[in-house]
């Protein structure tokens, strides 16, 4: 169900220069649609922009930024139609050894950059009375794991978040849509190694430090990943139903782990995960 030119949206999609941002830009401009792809690393959006893509830089944290590109878009394009707020970072490390300024920078990305270019998107998308917000999430937003207190703290929000706005934005037809990738084979896993066993790899929390890593590496070497695709399929899903769901999760684990919390309880829980990293 792919859209005409002739009904092209506007989309923006943060977190666009890698993983499963630059996937979804792709997949986007194959549907017909004018997108626009925001990062910090602009240069990393070069292929986005030779496919048909705009791409604009972007420092989610920074107000001046955003203010810059929903201005762009708005003035170019008359706004937003459709919102990827994909823009994230994971960052692992025992809670006693992350200092508030690291805990604080993962929310100023991961909620509170978010939250700001939503609310700079909303006053056209009311006008309209028409629009869509999809909010990457993860499965950690409903499931936990040792030493990711400050990401799934910022997950969990997220989900908070996303589920008050659906409500409050109800009455002027904009959906709000939370997306619940599980293992994707992007750098995620790989790029927060290194940052938590200098946080926790010496000291108090270092055997289940270096058993997390050691765990995650396995993973990525027996291929217990899936490939960015899945998510984007949710993606394109979304954004063609006329009325999309409220959550859509997929990727190795997503499902299950997810299925284990809710029904089996803490306990049970609490015992699986901490089984994986003895």
């Amino acid at each position: 169900m792919s859209l005409k030119v002739s009904d092209k949206k506007v989309t923006l999609v943060t977190g666009a220069s890698s993983g499963m941002g630059k996937d979804f830009a792709k997949a986007l401009l194959l549907e017909g649609m004018t997108v626009y792809t925001a990062a910090r690393r602009v240069e990393q959006m070069d292929d986005l922009k030779e496919l048909g893509a705009l791409p604009l830089k972007m420092d989610i944290t920074k107000e001046e930024d955003v203010q810059a590109v929903v201005t762009t878009i708005e003035k170019d394009h008359g706004g937003v139609d459709v919102l990827i707020n994909n823009a994230g970072f994971g960052m692992y490390g025992a809670m006693e050894d992350t200092s508030i300024e690291d805990a604080r920078y993962q929310f100023e990305v991961n909620v509170f950059g978010m939250a700001r270019v939503t609310q700079l998107v909303l006053p056209s998308m009311r006008e309209k009375k028409s629009g869509k917000i999809i909010n990457i999430s993860s499965m950690g937003g409903k499931i936990y794991t040792p030493l990711g207190s400050w990401y799934h703290a910022a997950k969990h929000a997220v989900e908070g978040w996303s589920d008050c706005l659906r409500l409050e934005l109800k009455n002027f037809n904009i959906d709000v849509v939370i997306i619940e990738p599980g293992i994707i084979n992007t750098e995620f896993g790989t790029v927060l190694l290194d940052p938590m066993l200098k946080r926790s790899g010496q000291g108090p929390y270092s055997k289940m430090a270096n058993a997390v890593a050691n765990a995650t590496r396995d993973s990525s070497k027996k291929g217990q990943s899936s490939d960015p695709q899945v998510i984007t399929d949710l993606i394109i899903k979304a954004v063609t139903a006329s009325k999309p769901k409220t959550r859509y999760a997929a990727g190795k684990f997503a499902k299950p782990m997810m299925f284990i919390r809710t029904w089996f309880g803490d306990r049970v829980f609490d015992k699986m995960v901490l089984s994986t990293v003895k």
